[in-house]
């Protein structure tokens, strides 16, 4: 099955007109041609995950509807796009799904915020675990998102966007635990930390050179 076709849609929010027109205009916002790294590819990514770790969860049908939604609004030049992302998920399903479904859905979307899935929260676990999978990738695979990001970003400058990835980097290597279900935890934490701590040190490295030369 095509992890963002229609049918994939339907089995969480039914074949109806309006369930058509969602998924019609969820697709269109993520098929965005400013979108480098949070485009379908990654939807399609996260969903893919979602589906192996699933049985994890409490509510699986809740985080696959949040993966669809996890960015559908992404707009690089604001902070809030979580947020925003949370309210078109509360509108686009009105209807569509049970009103409990739907306000797990925000909840979970707006906890990819700062990935931090309290101990427990199974649904917030895989969803947060399938969104940061990237970082365990391959050496080359985590080269080809960061490239990616940086290309979202073009508007900055590249001292403002070194500042700004910086302080993400820090942030994610800071977290307690980067991933939190244990099928996954031991072996997917030493890479992403390597891949992270890799690109963190190359950053500080130019924005030492730069600062130099100034």
């Amino acid at each position: 099955m095509d992890l963002v076709g229609f049918d994939a849609w339907a089995a969480l929010a039914g074949d109806s007109a309006t369930s058509r027109t969602e998924w019609a205009a969820v697709l269109d916002a993520w098929g965005q041609p400013h979108r480098r790294y949070h485009d379908l590819a990654h939807l399609a990514a996260v969903l893919g995950i979602v589906g192996r770790l699933e049985e994890a969860a409490q509510d699986p049908a809740a985080v696959r509807l949040a993966a669809w939604y996890h960015d559908v609004v992404y707009d690089p030049r604001r902070a809030d796009n979580e947020e925003v992302s949370a309210e078109r998920a509360r509108a686009g399903l009105r209807g569509l799904v049970p009103d409990e479904r739907v306000e797990e859905v925000v909840r979970l979307v707006l906890l990819t915020a700062g990935h931090g899935a309290a101990p427990g929260d199974a649904n917030g676990a895989v969803l947060c675990d399938a969104d940061l999978a990237v970082l365990a990738g391959p050496p080359d695979a985590y080269a080809a998102y960061a490239s990616a990001v940086r290309e979202e970003y073009g508007h900055l400058s590249d001292a403002e966007f070194t500042t700004g990835r910086i302080a993400v980097l820090e942030h994610l290597l800071g977290l307690e635990t980067l991933f939190r279900l244990p099928a996954v935890a031991a072996d997917w934490t030493p890479r992403a930390r390597a891949n992270l701590t890799a690109e963190l040190t190359l950053l500080r490295s130019r924005a030492a050179g730069a600062g130099g030369a100034s």
